[in-house]
């Protein structure tokens, strides 16, 4: 029997998440709030030996428990020919590491399993908010146990999309006067994930986002009842020689369709 059958079980992975993810939290946590040291990768982006901890303890957990699984990281390179496998860990050890190491709530632990380009297993572990989202392909998806749900606006009602006020202007008229613009969230996993659980109605993502960034919320959202689409209208694929992708949206119902007509017609930049 392949090995991957013996863990076809999509509770079985997400129970396996899960008990990461909350050990990866704790590990965050022993440097959050204590300056811990910084470097910047390509010149650019912040990386933080917190970074680096959680996604050591990850790749070691992990791989050890499924070592015939892919692994597609931020933090480091995929020795491992994860598009030669049919399932792989996509695992960033911080989202918003900006958030982190600056001391704000909103960073998270995401990681996914994928298996053959879609996601089936993704948690979100929010230690400093006490938030635990998580979702199996079929099962729902849950935060600290409760199911949750997108929430689609009823006519006339005031909308909340997280992202700059020129996109939101460029919504059809009668969706604009009902629209409000949300703070900026650091964390593309945590504002994925307010949108799966109904705190916004939708977001729009930039450019150059990576699986990491996505794969555990993609998950999360379309078992809430939403989804994230290119502006070809198309789901991700992920683990392919691309990791990152291009202008996307994150919404449910018409106002996905309504966000995508945006994006079409005024990419992201």
């Amino acid at each position: 029997m392949p090995e991957t059958d013996k863990y076809s079980d999509i509770g079985t992975e997400l129970d396996l998440l899960r008990e990461a993810a909350r050990e990866a939290g704790r590990i965050a946590m022993h440097y959050f709030g204590r300056s811990p040291e910084v470097w910047l990768k390509d010149g650019v982006s912040p990386v933080s030996e917190a970074d680096l901890a959680v996604d050591r303890f990850l790749k070691e957990t992990l791989l050890a428990a499924r070592p015939d699984y892919g692994w597609i990281s931020e933090e480091t390179v995929d020795e491992r020919a994860a598009a030669e496998r049919s399932r792989a860990f996509v695992v960033d050890p911080i989202d918003s590491t900006r958030a982190y190491i600056g001391g704000q709530d909103q960073w998270c632990v995401s990681i996914a399993i994928i298996e053959n380009g879609s996601p089936v297993a993704g948690v979100l572990e929010c230690p400093v908010r006490e938030e635990l989202l998580e979702a199996g392909k079929g099962l729902g998806a849950r935060q600290n146990g409760c199911r949750i749900h997108t929430k689609v606006p009823l006519a006339g009602e005031e909308i909340t999309i997280a992202f700059a006020r020129n996109q939101i202007n460029a919504l059809p008229e009668q969706l604009r006067g009902p629209v409000r613009v949300h703070p900026y969230v650091p964390s593309l996993a945590y504002r994925i994930a307010m949108v799966a659980r109904g705190d916004i109605a939708g977001t729009f993502i930039r450019p150059n986002s990576h699986d990491w960034d996505l794969a555990a919320a993609d998950l999360i959202l379309s078992e809430s009842g939403g989804a994230i689409l290119t502006s070809k209208a198309l789901p991700l694929v992920y683990g392919g020689p691309t990791r990152s992708h291009g202008a996307l949206v994150a919404a449910s119902g018409n106002l996905l369709r309504e966000m995508l007509s945006v994006v079409a017609d005024q990419p992201l930049s």
